[in-house]
């Protein structure tokens, strides 16, 4: 995920030396793995530590962890031994909005991030769906986030597109400081159909990610992909994000009429008298 954001910026023509990448990684090989990839290519101001993000943060200044103005992850779904004795009192500081559940950490993920973002910053998290509509301490936790005004979208994405993982997933948008225009709304993108199918694996094409920008650039209605839903909206709902709830499906209604059906039928059953004529005589022939 790092490395996108290399070739993000070197895509568009911008310098991507100016970059400084933190990161923290449980698994031995995967954060190794991280590093070898960073000087391989030529990445040279970086910090890749290894470590437990939720019991032991690694990243600190001052008196409190160190802020970011970019967060990104794409963290394990629906982690059960997160850490959560410690979460009610947690000494960083990041239960903002309340204590996730025992056995599912994917609200302390965000919350950890939210916290990790500085006075300017974006967050962008990968979750399963559940995390948008289970009730209990994770419904409390995302009506708390919601009255802070700091999620700016939730994009549904395809099954299949990550390893490891059939489930479709989401992408949870979060800003400190939201453009004016969006402040006090959400905007839900269903990107379910924005994929190419294989055997395997589907696949997030560069057209479906350039699609998926554009409705989220845009930040507007758009029939059948996108909503933009008001805080009442969410409320009206009892602080449910999952996505059929704002973004309606038209289904195109090709059924005949009464009346269409009937003369079909008529025909179809005068039809079917004349072919038992042609075949009692057909078969009085034989008789």
């Amino acid at each position: 995920m790092l490395l996108e954001c290399v070739d993000n910026l070197k895509h568009n023509g911008e310098d991507f030396r100016t970059l400084k990448l933190y990161g923290q990684e449980r698994n031995l090989t995967s954060s190794a793995i991280a590093r070898m990839n960073m000087f391989l290519h030529g990445i040279e101001d970086f910090e890749i530590l290894r470590g437990d993000t939720l019991r032991e943060p690694a990243f600190f200044q001052a008196d409190g962890l160190k802020t970011f103005d970019c967060v990104i992850a794409n963290p394990p779904f629906s982690l059960k031994d997160w850490g959560a004795d410690n979460w009610a009192n947690d000494p960083y500081g990041r239960n903002i909005a309340g204590v996730p559940p025992k056995g599912n950490g994917d609200m302390a993920w965000v919350q950890h991030m939210v916290k990790s973002m500085n006075s300017t910053g974006r967050m962008t998290v990968v979750l399963p769906h559940g995390a948008l509509f289970r009730k209990g301490a994770e419904g409390k936790i995302r009506q708390a986030l919601l009255e802070q005004d700091i999620l700016e979208a939730v994009i549904g994405l395809g099954p299949n597109v990550f390893y490891g993982t059939q489930l479709a997933a989401c992408v949870m948008i979060f800003k400190q400081n939201k453009d004016a225009d969006k402040k006090g709304n959400v905007l839900f993108i269903d990107a379910s159909e924005q994929i190419r199918v294989g055997r395997a694996q589907n696949h997030l094409e560069p057209e479906h990610v350039q699609q998926i920008y554009e409705w989220y650039s845009d930040f507007q209605d758009v029939e059948n992909y996108a909503k933009v839903a008001s805080f009442e909206d969410l409320k009206e709902n009892d602080f449910n994000l999952n996505i059929p709830l704002y973004v309606e499906k038209i289904i195109e209604d090709n059924l005949p009429s009464v009346e269409e059906a009937m003369a079909d039928l008529k025909q179809a059953w005068q039809a079917s008298l004349e072919a038992e004529e042609q075949f009692k005589t057909i078969l009085n022939r034989f008789l």
